[in-house]
C-alpha cells in the first residue's frame, strides 16, 4: 500500500485548538504563526485521508492561512470564526527540546469553545479528540454516531483538574495517547509497562506513550510494540511534534481502513515520519512544503533502520 494515495477508510473528524504561536529555541524564533494541536493533527492526517476540522478562531485569523489548511483536504465547515482575538500561547526552549516552557497563553475566543458539529460530520469514522477539556471530548464523542475508532489526546493540567471526566473519555475510546510523564500520574505508577496496564483497564484497547525524540512504546491487552524516533542532527522546533505524530498516525489508520495489530505499527512509523518533519522547522512550514515521496523515503528508512534477523 502506498502511504500517501488517497483515502480507502474514510475521513478524519479532527477537534481541538487553532493558535497562533510564539517560540523561541536555541536555533531561532517565530512569532505569531500558525499553531494549535488541531492544525498540526489535521495537516499531518490529511496526507493519508480526507479531514474535516472542528475548532474555532477569531477575527484576527488570515484568509492566508485558511486557504492554506484548505489546500491540504481539510474541510473547514467546523471552523468557526468568533468575534474576538484567536488562542495565543508563547513559549521557549533550552537545550532541552523536549521540555517547552511556557510564557504566556491567551485563550481568546478558545475559552468559549463549545464543539458543535455539523450535521455531516457527525457520522465521521475516524475521530481524533486533540488535547483539549475532556468536558469537551465528550460533548464530540455524544455527537458521534458509531465511529469505528476514536482516539484521544491529554496533557497533565487536566490529568489534576479533570480525573473524572478524562477517565469517562477513555473508557469511551479506542486509543489513549500520553507522554510518559503523563501516564505515569495518571496511574499512579513508576514503570511504564505497569502504568500503561493500568491506562488500558481505565478502557481503551491500546495506549500509546510518547517518548519525544526517543519514539514511542504501544501497548495493547496482549502486545507490545515499540518504535524509535527517526534520528534527525538538527531540530528547530519541537511545537507539535506530539499533535503531528498523533494525526499522521489516525490519518494513516483511516487510510488502511482497519486497526489491526500491524495497521497499528505501520502507523505508528507513519506518525514517527509525520511528527520528524515538523521539527525541522517553525510552525507548519515544513508540513506545508512536504511530499508525499518525502514521507515514503523516510518511512521506508525508519524500516530498514530497525530491520534484523534471527539470533
Amino acid at each position: 500500500m502506498s502511504l500517501s494515495s488517497g483515502p480507502a477508510g474514510g475521513p478524519v473528524l479532527m477537534v481541538g485548538s487553532v493558535a497562533y504561536d510564539s517560540v523561541r529555541t536555541p536555533f531561532g524564533e517565530a512569532r505569531e504563526v500558525l499553531g494549535g494541536a488541531a492544525s498540526y493533527a489535521s495537516v499531518a492526517a490529511s496526507f493519508f485521508s480526507p479531514v474535516r476540522l472542528v475548532g474555532v478562531v477569531g477575527e484576527d485569523f488570515t484568509y492566508d492561512h485558511v486557504a492554506q489548511l484548505a489546500h491540504r483536504d481539510i474541510d473547514l465547515a467546523g471552523l468557526r470564526r468568533a468575534p474576538g482575538k484567536t488562542f495565543r500561547w508563547e513559549g521557549y526552549y533550552e537545550d532541552d527540546l523536549n521540555h517547552a516552557h511556557t510564557v504566556s497563553t491567551e485563550l481568546n475566543v478558545f475559552q468559549d469553545f463549545l464543539p458543535d458539529l455539523p450535521e455531516n460530520y457527525r457520522d465521521t469514522p475516524y475521530v481524533f479528540l486533540a488535547n483539549i477539556d475532556p468536558g469537551l471530548q465528550l460533548a464530540v464523542l455524544d455527537q458521534v454516531r458509531r465511529p469505528k475508532l476514536v482516539a484521544c489526546d491529554t496533557m497533565n493540567f487536566w490529568i489534576e483538574g479533570a480525573r473524572e471526566k478524562l477517565v469517562a473519555v477513555l473508557a469511551r475510546c479506542d486509543i489513549a495517547l500520553m507522554n510518559d510523564a503523563e501516564v505515569r500520574q495518571l496511574s499512579g505508577q513508576v514503570n511504564l509497562v505497569a502504568a500503561g496496564r493500568r491506562i488500558l483497564d481505565l478502557g481503551p484497547g491500546v495506549v500509546i506513550i510518547k517518548k519525544g525524540e526517543h519514539g514511542c512504546l504501544m501497548m495493547s491487552r496482549d502486545s507490545y510494540f515499540a518504535a524509535p524516533g527517526y534520528p534527525l542532527e538538527e531540530v528547530r522546533d519541537p511545537t507539535g511534534a506530539g499533535d503531528t505524530f498523533a494525526g499522521g498516525l489516525v490519518g494513516y489508520l483511516a487510510r488502511c481502513g482497519e486497526s489491526t495489530g500491524e495497521a497499528l505499527r505501520r502507523a505508528i512509523v507513519a506518525g514517527s515520519v509525520m511528527a520528524s518533519f515538523t521539527v525541522e522547522d517553525f510552525s507548519l512550514r515544513r508540513l506545508f512544503r512536504l511530499t508525499p515521496e518525502e514521507i515514503a523515503e523516510r518511512y521506508h528508512e525508519i524500516v530498514a533502520m530497525t530491520r534484523f534477523g534471527s539470533l
